[in-house]
């Protein structure tokens, strides 16, 4: 039995409360950087939490609108800005205020003018219906204790044809993990669903061509294989689109 969602929340809220003011990733599951660009400012870089690079895969056109669910310090999202140009742009959404504070800063102290950092749920995301070229998320989705939820919030938000790309934690088999342990929600562990229960749930939200993508650079690919060093939780990246019609 889990906890109660409101208890989940507000252990997750305070570990990346605590990530955000200490300036630097920690070392468990959800904090390896992936990436195989240095576009982010490194005030966003030392405080990155992901397990894999949806950016690389979401093929973000100049000019598109992106959202990032559970932005962070805006790792993924200042790397998307670089990708829409000035004609586009990117919208963060984090539950954590102190997280949302430091990635404005960063923008501010950058000069980033197409991002917007927004304060919200990802069960609850404060972005218009249809407005959403590109939804990213990277080591997120694993922390929300209704992740039905945040399908439906991405599908809600994206545009007809939109694309669906999220990078997260999975469970290759049962885990002997106590559910009670607030830590283990916090440290990506506990709410690691199995591969295809994740899919599913995907699928059952009305996207369509969802795929488990594996086309990285081989040194993302090792990267991403060392990420989770739990036994028993995978990194994987989930690709999908929203229907143009229907």
């Amino acid at each position: 039995m889990k906890p109660d969602e409101t208890s989940i929340r507000k252990a997750v809220r305070a570990h990346y409360a605590e990530l955000a003011q200490a300036g630097k990733a920690g070392e468990s599951c959800c904090g390896q950087n992936l990436s195989s660009s240095d576009a982010a400012p490194p005030e966003a870089s030392q405080i990155y939490a992901g397990c894999g690079s949806p950016v690389e895969l979401a093929g973000i056109k100049e000019g598109e609108v992106v959202a990032d669910l559970g932005s962070g310090g805006g790792f993924d999202a200042f790397k998307a800005s670089r990708l829409v140009g000035e004609t586009g742009r990117v919208i963060g959404v984090d539950a954590t205020p102190e997280m949302i504070w430091r990635a404005r800063e960063t923008a501010k102290k950058y000069g980033v003018s197409n991002v917007d950092f927004r304060l919200g749920e990802i069960e609850h995301v404060p972005i218009d219906s249809s407005s959403v070229d590109v939804a990213i998320s990277n080591c997120v989705i694993n922390l929300a204790p209704d992740k039905g939820a945040v399908f439906r919030e991405a599908y809600r938000v994206l545009k007809p044809g939109g694309r669906l790309v999220v990078s997260d934690t999975v469970a290759e088999y049962a885990l002997k993990v106590n559910l009670q342990d607030l830590d283990a929600w916090a440290a990506c562990v506990a709410g690691a669903l199995p591969q295809e229960e994740y899919v599913a749930l995907i699928k059952e939200t009305g996207f369509t061509g969802v795929d488990i993508r594996r086309e990285l650079p081989e040194e993302l690919k090792q990267k991403e294989r060392e990420c989770c060093s739990t036994p028993g939780i995978a990194s994987v990246t989930v690709t999908a689109t929203k229907p143009k019609t229907g």
